[in-house]
């Protein structure tokens, strides 16, 4: 990859990448009959297994960055669960995705990344995109569920800074402790909840979530993150929802909507033109 593109570009050719595996997501969790707990709780202890293959060789690294990044990510994945309990998914999704607003105004206060014409305009126009996308999902819902999906566009966002802060680090390392704390956390609550009925397909989506669905994207993510500026790997992760119901069309067969194929054209259109752009500007992301 280093070869033939530049370090801009092939960062955000890895966070399309991650983007692409995060939207899996919602296929295989339509496959698993089991509360949300332990979904995102034997996910994250998978995933945290994985990663410790990856890196469990390599010596911690200690630093405010990592344990930011650890914290910010748990408390994502936790929050959305908790969101998704208590409010309907279309306004979790469209509250989460707002963190790319929150993203570009720390990257400018706290790692005084320029903010760039092409990525405001992307930002807008990502903002009418994930409201197309939804419009006709979405509901007042319950204020307590909105703002839990709301504080989890904050976190999110500060994974983003934080993982951006270990340019020069590990980020990976950050992932792992992440899951480790959410699969205590996440577990921990399913423990209280009825038993899921396992099976072969059941273990196998699990076993695709943990290891494919965040494991490997937080590989692809640790890479993107160290070459480009905190907002535009936020911008690119956009992708994620616009890709969610591709794959639930093309294994199950559910036909997007209108507002679908319009509110993802919005949102890959502005995303790839500010990535193109910005790619170019080599200098600004050392």
């Amino acid at each position: 990859m280093q070869n033939r593109f530049s370090p801009a570009l092939s960062g955000v050719l890895a966070m399309v990448v991650c983007g692409f595996l995060w939207s899996l997501a919602g296929l295989f969790i339509k496959v698993l009959d089991w509360n949300p707990f332990l979904i995102a709780g034997l996910r994250s202890l998978i995933a945290f297994l994985f990663l410790l293959t990856l890196v469990g060789t390599v010596p911690l690294q200690w630093s405010w960055p990592l344990a930011g990044a650890a914290l910010a990510n748990a408390a994502t994945m936790l929050l959305f669960v908790a969101a998704n309990k208590t409010t309907t998914a279309a306004n979790a999704i469209l509250l989460q995705y707002l963190a790319p607003v929150f993203t570009a105004v720390f990257g400018v206060l706290f790692l005084k990344e320029r903010l760039y014409r092409e990525q405001v305009l992307a930002l807008f126009m990502t903002l009418v995109g994930m409201v197309v996308l939804f419009l006709d999902r979405l509901s007042p819902g319950q204020l307590s569920g909105n703002l839990m999906a709301l504080t989890s566009a904050f976190t999110f966002s500060l994974m983003f800074i934080f993982t951006r802060m270990q340019k020069e680090g590990d980020p990976l390392q950050s992932f792992m402790a992440s899951h480790a704390v959410a699969a205590l956390v996440a577990l921990a609550i399913a423990v209280f909840l009825p038993l899921p009925v396992f099976s072969a397909k059941s273990i196998g989506s699990i076993l695709v979530l943990g290891v494919v669905q965040i494991g490997l994207a937080a590989f692809f993510f640790s890479y993107g993150i160290k070459r480009i500026s905190a907002v535009s790997a936020n911008l690119v992760a956009v992708i994620e929802p616009v890709f969610n119901p591709v794959w639930v069309f093309l294994v199950l067969g559910e036909a997007p909507t209108a507002n679908t194929l319009v509110g993802g054209a919005l949102i890959l259109g502005s995303v790839t033109l500010a990535s193109l752009i910005s790619a170019r500007r080599i200098p600004a992301y050392p």
